[in-house]
């Protein structure tokens, strides 16, 4: 299956974002989309998702429209994790994971034995099923972007859009995460993730998406375009790249 984005302008009912890109996502593969702050990168995530729609151009899933699907349909097959997320309710952690199993059935009904058994599958999955009973309220920032990325996982998707997943973790924490991001895709799911860390796309990702002014800078293999002159173009800054036994990474300059 294939998430797809053709000859796309994204922006709002004041103002275009981006115009003329095209973008594509397979299951089993992982993308990175890279670029500086107000490129483009959540708004352009957000029309994929169908949460904006495009103002030109068309997003498609399966080779059907996406707009032609319901949103229980599109919630079986994508899931979004946001960068941010502000807790209003104190409900548990492990109640926050089982939202995500609505895509499977009815709104308002009970969980099941199998939605209980996939949650704590997913708690587990993450190292977070101490904090199942926990209040969401009542936890950090780094073990909530955890808990909202159990509950995207919970919905058994085809599909897992994130938007910057390790902004709010520590060191450790982003490991397990860009590790959970190849797994998820050596499990067949299709990944595309937002970071301001091109190393984060070298370790994770298949391909790199740069976007800069609304604009698609390059796209192909991580390896062929993230390169120093192109991340310099990307963000207006230097960088220096750094290769030893180990592989390649860049630091600011």
């Amino acid at each position: 299956m294939i998430l797809e984005g053709r000859q796309l302008s994204i922006g709002y009912q004041d103002r275009v974002v981006g115009s003329g890109l095209d973008v594509q996502l397979a299951n089993g593969e992982v993308l990175a989309l890279l670029g500086p702050n107000g490129g483009g990168k959540t708004t352009l995530l957000k029309t994929l998702l169908g949460l904006l729609a495009p103002r030109a151009g068309e997003v498609r899933l399966g080779g059907a429209a996406l707009s032609s699907r319901t949103v229980r349909e599109r919630a079986r097959l994508i899931a979004y994790v946001p960068q941010t997320h502000v807790a209003t309710f104190a409900f548990s952690v492990e109640a926050v994971v089982l939202m995500g199993r609505t895509a499977h059935g009815d709104l308002f009904a009970r969980p099941t034995s199998d939605d209980r058994r996939v949650a704590a599958q997913m708690l587990d999955r993450l190292g977070i099923a101490a904090l199942a009973q926990r209040p969401y309220t009542m936890i950090s920032g780094g073990e909530r972007q955890l808990v909202l990325l159990a509950r995207a996982l919970a919905q058994e998707p085809q599909f897992i859009v994130l938007d910057e997943p390790t902004a709010n973790l520590d060191f450790g924490n982003q490991g397990k995460v860009m590790r959970e991001i190849r797994a998820l895709a050596a499990s067949g799911l299709g990944v595309l993730f937002t970071t301001h860390d091109p190393n984060h796309a070298l370790r994770a990702a298949d391909r790199a998406y740069l976007l800069r002014g609304g604009e698609r800078i390059a796209e192909g293999p991580v390896q062929e375009i993230l390169t120093r002159e192109r991340l310099e173009a990307l963000y207006g800054a230097p960088v220096h790249m750094i290769t030893d036994a180990s592989g390649t990474a860049f630091v600011p300059g």
